[in-house]
């Protein structure tokens, strides 16, 4: 019932924003334009360098899967990433791709499923400290200019405080596994086994740090290249902004939508990229708009082959996807009751 609730209300928020965004007809005529003159040949630059972004994502996590000494074919792994995609775009909260991409996994690698599950988790770990890293530097070098409106100023605040409740999680369970106090922790504590789990990752890739160190750089390069995808879109669409305008923007903007407000962050991406392109580059609304649609097509775009690897994906007979959340959560709760 509470899944249905928040589903519901995830429903709501989204179509509110977007009849917010598009209700003017003045303005809905200028994004038909807009859109009429893009230029087709950047929106495919988009769309290879999100290809880039899968790749690179590829290596990182085949470097942290051969930590765990799980070797697995480079066809496949692509694969799951893709599937992976589809999910997180398509269902709600963000995280479905993991749990569809651990279950999988686990299919794949039937003797060595807690080693699966702890790659999964240092894939998603280390992708966090690379934005979390990346963002830090980017806010450093550009906090003058983001800033110098009060809409931006106060996204850029959001942000910050984000991340420093994600940092300081993180922070938590170095210090629980360091001082080896992860046995300690109350049972009923939110997010109880995820510290465990954590701290069990920590230990075996603090012992492969050259591989651990790699994984992170790769993942500086994921993040770059996902802000070209929406560069590419703007250079399309006629926008008079740099790619380092768009770098100081989409930390903010991809942080921000993820929050499970809305479905896959339909409408506030776009309401996003209308206050900050438009307040700190002069791009009018509607193309500012336009640039965020057209770049969230390209990432539809992939999520659609991921959906189709997934018609034809057969590690084994297809279940509902409750019973694999099921699979994931209980192997969760076996590796935390076994530390």
């Amino acid at each position: 019932m509470k899944k249905i609730i928040f589903t519901t209300l995830q429903i709501v928020v989204t179509l509110a924003i977007l009849v917010w965004v598009f209700h003017d007809p003045k303005k809905r005529a200028d994004m038909a334009h807009a859109l009429a003159q893009a230029d087709k040949t950047w929106i495919l630059a988009g769309i290879l360098a999100y290809g880039v972004v899968e790749i690179l994502a590829a290596i990182r996590w085949q470097i942290l899967l051969r930590v765990q000494g799980i070797s697995l074919g480079w066809w496949r792994l692509t694969a799951l990433l893709m599937i992976g995609i589809f999910f997180n775009l398509f269902m709600p909260g963000g995280t479905g791709g993991d749990v569809i991409k651990t279950y999988f996994l686990l299919k794949e690698t039937p003797g060595k499923k807690a080693q699966a599950l702890l790659a999964v988790l240092m894939d998603r770990l280390i992708g966090l400290l690379g934005l979390i890293f990346l963002t830090a530097i980017i806010i450093g070098l550009r906090y003058d200019w983001l800033t110098q409106v009060e809409v931006t100023r106060n996204l850029t605040w959001t942000l910050l405080a984000i991340l420093a409740a994600s940092l300081a999680g993180i922070g938590f369970s170095f210090v629980v596994t360091g001082f080896g106090l992860m046995h300690k922790l109350p049972s009923r504590m939110p997010f109880h086994d995820k510290f465990v789990e954590l701290s069990v990752a920590y230990n075996l890739y603090a012992r492969a740090w050259p591989a651990s160190l790699l994984a992170f750089a790769t993942s500086i390069g994921v993040h770059i290249a996902s802000f070209y995808v929406f560069f590419f879109a703007g250079k399309a669409l006629g926008a008079q902004a740099s790619f380092w305008d768009f770098a100081g923007v989409m930390p903010i903007i991809n942080t921000i939508a993820s929050l499970p407000i809305s479905v896959g962050g339909a409408g506030v991406r776009e309401k996003l990229f209308e206050e900050m392109l438009g307040k700190l580059c002069n791009i009018d609304p509607a193309v500012a708009v336009v640039i965020s649609l057209t770049g969230f097509m390209v990432l539809v775009f992939w999520a659609v082959v991921g959906g189709i690897i997934y018609v034809f994906y057969r590690p084994s007979e297809h279940v509902k996807m409750s019973e694999i959340t099921h699979t994931v959560a209980a192997l969760e709760h076996e590796i935390a009751e076994s530390e």
